[in-house]
């Protein structure tokens, strides 16, 4: 660029040399690109626990933050249960905040640091994602949750409270093939089912996950069958000795829906968006 000595004027010619390399505003390319939304990680937090009351349901695994990452959130993953191909998984897709059902910690396991649970942090870690579980809390809540979200699949109406967490339903009058067939097709697998005589359903009992051992109270409070994820080994014989059916679904597959439910409510509300991560579980 052509220099000026301090006390003397450039010429009309000098003046234009100058402005011709003098950089302008109007001729830098600034590269334009929208930001993408960011929530604070503990709003979501705060609203998801109230949201779902967490507590009212006191149990053996902490619900709400587990594992402690980023303070600001650009992309939620969810899945059913922690495991490292999960974490893996919602770190390439960009997520700094991991949705669960099934948590990381259970106060009935060992407290040691092995190598699945390192594993599990360290891909936590690599992503500073932080870890969000609700177990029960997510189960009970009347529309997020698992069991009303398959009744309201099935075509179930909530009745009561069940056991706990669960529901208790009604259901136009419907044959046990007929919701057999209606169950496989929500959760994408045949159901194993223990079937008590002809008796149509009316009355549904609907407890996701492990609850084989809530038989017994259904057909004492006079439902017509449940429908749960595991059985346990005596259902077959106390099916046919009290004369209720029983639909078991598999377990992760009847849990699939509350974590993408809440998932969806919470990237509705802080202009997320979210990824669903199956991890194939036939159990």
């Amino acid at each position: 660029m052509p220099r000026f000595e301090l006390g003397t004027s450039p010429t009309r010619t000098e003046r234009a040399t100058r402005l011709r390399h003098t950089p302008s505003c109007a001729r830098v390319a600034i590269p334009w690109r929208r930001l993408a939304p960011v929530a604070a990680r503990d709003e979501i937090v705060a609203h998801a626990n109230a949201l779902l009351e967490i507590e009212r349901f006191p149990e053996f695994a902490p619900q709400g933050m587990q594992v402690v990452g980023s303070t600001e959130v650009s992309r939620i993953a969810c899945g059913v249960s922690c495991s490292r191909e999960l974490f893996e998984r919602a770190v390439e897709l960009g997520a700094e905040l991991v949705l669960v059902h099934h948590g990381l910690f259970w106060r009935n396991e060992p407290l040691v640091v092995d190598a699945r649970l390192r594993g599990r942090l360290e891909a936590l870690f690599r992503g500073n994602a932080s870890l969000l579980a609700y177990h029960l809390a997510l189960d009970a809540h009347p529309t997020l949750g698992n069991n009303a979200q398959l009744a309201d699949r099935i075509g179930a109406t909530l009745e009561r409270p069940f056991g706990g967490a669960g529901l208790g339903c009604t259901i136009d009058t419907i044959g046990l093939d007929d919701l057999a067939a209606r169950v496989g097709a929500v959760v994408e697998r045949a159901p194993l089912v223990v079937r008590a005589g002809d008796r149509p359903i009316r009355r549904l009992a609907v407890v996701t996950g492990g609850a084989g051992e809530l038989l017994i109270q259904a057909a004492h409070e006079g439902y017509d069958a449940l429908l749960t994820g595991e059985p346990e080994e005596p259902s077959r014989a106390t099916a046919l000795e009290l004369g209720i059916h029983l639909l078991a679904a598999g377990h992760h597959a009847t849990e699939r829906l509350g974590v993408q439910a809440l998932a969806g409510h919470l990237a509705g509300r802080f202009d997320l968006p979210f990824d669903y991560i199956e991890i194939e579980n036939p159990v």
